[in-house]
């Protein structure tokens, strides 16, 4: 018999980790290839994880809302027979005796894959001592632990102070993180309370007489309100987001657009695609080829930046912002978006969009994304003024669709008239995109929109 490691698998370039929400199988349970384990939740996608071999579950190693770093093992299946060709860096343990030291085996892996996040950044001095005199913790702390520490001005006695979630009582980042955070909250009303406590001792300090007492500021107190906790993915979203802000020099250029014929093909063309196809034909497969063109005739949108290197990409794909029930957003991406023609490019967004609401997208259909478009005009909005998605350098704002009076001029004279108008908005990266690339970027969409063939087949 031979125990196969199941390990957590990479789900994108900048996810390092994933909280297990759900185990689907127990041990003892029997597993065939290829079916779903367990179920883990980023803040890009929640997914299962499939087995690669065919066994019995007879170990796991990490409990429902702990967090896993990837290449983690998270748990153990004992196979009947050879196993299969292994992945590059997987590991099979053969061994006679089943209960083993795979517990400490997956902590020291954990702390590996936080040895390579935080290798090239300096760290505060090991805590793996006792930080608070005459406490018995000597927790280790991974280095990434202790540069966020470093970073936030963390002493080793406030390190001390943070429950660990992980295993062994182990501090993980989202423990630390969120310590972070809830201190910043917690300042203002602890620079209150001190506020009302010198208040406080003022008064005992006069004679008592039944008129004195202490002042409180109006508003402390108030049960009026209430407070609602952010969700995990609420809370990632919101981080990332901030660093785009705090990396890139944000600037916006917007256009109005004349999409009077594209709005009357599309009705033209959409039920003749319904009937021949089996699914409903939107504007959004218009607009993302239109990017994928404007973006092969400026190469130098379709680029990344990480630190002062510039990333050409030879392949363009296209992120797809779409919004799910709970209100957030993912970015399904449409890998090759070039090379598809409308049909094929209607059919990609259909299963994306899809997918995307019934949170059923797969890790590497998250990734690898080289421009984003997203569409305001969906909540009625007229324009926008998009955050890039790291490490990209532009993102595209889609805007309603309106009927406006609009100046039509033929070669008899000028008149009013009634024509659909929207305005795309353009954020790009001011750092390495100038204000003359961005705007001629979205002039070529634009130009692209405005000349559609009304006789296109789709």
């Amino acid at each position: 018999m031979a125990r196969f490691e199941l390990k957590l698998p990479q789900m994108g370039e900048s996810v390092a980790e994933a909280t297990l929400t759900a185990w689907l199988k127990e041990v003892g349970d029997t597993i065939e290839q290829e079916e779903g384990v367990l179920e883990i939740a980023t803040d890009k996608v929640d997914t299962e994880v499939p087995s690669e071999v065919s066994g019995i579950l007879v170990e796991k190693l990490f409990e429902v809302d702990q967090v896993v770093q990837v290449g983690a093992v998270i748990a153990v299946i004992e196979t009947a027979g050879e196993m299969p060709p292994l992945a590059k860096g997987q590991e099979t343990v053969v061994t006679e005796n089943p209960v083993s030291n795979d517990v400490n085996h997956s902590v020291h892996k954990t702390e590996e894959m936080d040895d390579e996040i935080a290798a090239e950044v300096p760290y505060i001095p090991s805590a793996s001592v006792a930080v608070n005199p005459g406490s018995d913790d000597k927790r280790f702390y991974s280095p990434l632990v202790k540069n966020i520490a470093k970073q936030e001005g963390l002493s080793l006695l406030d390190l001390a102070q943070i429950a660990g979630s992980g295993s062994e009582g182990r501090v993980t980042k989202n423990d630390i993180l969120l310590f972070v955070e809830s201190r910043k909250t917690m300042a203002p009303i602890a620079g209150l309370q001190s506020s009302i406590n010198h208040e406080d001792n003022a008064v005992s300090r006069e004679p008592k007489t039944a008129s004195t007492q202490p002042s409180i500021p109006s508003g402390v107190g108030n049960i009026a309100s209430e407070v609602v906790e952010m969700s995990r993915m609420g809370k990632l979203i919101a981080q990332h987001m901030m660093a785009s802000l705090q990396t890139s020099a944000h600037v916006q250029s917007f256009i109005e657009v004349d999409v009077t014929k594209i709005v009357a093909w599309r009705n033209k063309v959409k039920e003749v695609f319904a009937q021949r196809e089996g699914e409903k034909f939107t504007f959004t497969p218009i607009f993302m080829e239109a990017v994928a063109m404007a973006l092969k005739k400026h190469p130098m949108m379709n680029i990344s930046l990480e630190g002062e290197r510039i990333i050409k990409h030879k392949h363009i794909h296209i992120g797809m912002a779409a919004a799910l029930p709970d209100g957030n957003l993912i970015v399904p991406v449409i890998k090759h978006a070039d090379q598809l023609n409308m049909t094929g490019m209607a059919k990609v967004v259909n299963d994306l969009a899809t997918r995307a609401r019934e949170n059923k997208l797969k890790p590497d259909e998250i990734k690898g994304g080289t421009y984003t478009v997203t569409n305001v005009g969906s909540f009625g909005s007229v324009f926008g003024t998009p955050i890039i998605n790291q490490p990209q350098v532009g993102i595209l704002a889609l805007g309603a669709i309106r009927k406006v009076p609009a100046v039509i001029e033929t070669v008899e004279g000028d008149f009013i008239g009634i024509r659909s108008k929207m305005f795309l908005s353009h954020s790009y990266d001011h750092r390495v995109v100038n204000g003359a690339l961005g705007g001629m970027f979205i002039k070529t969409i634009a130009d692209y929109l405005e000349s559609w063939d009304p006789n296109r087949a789709v």
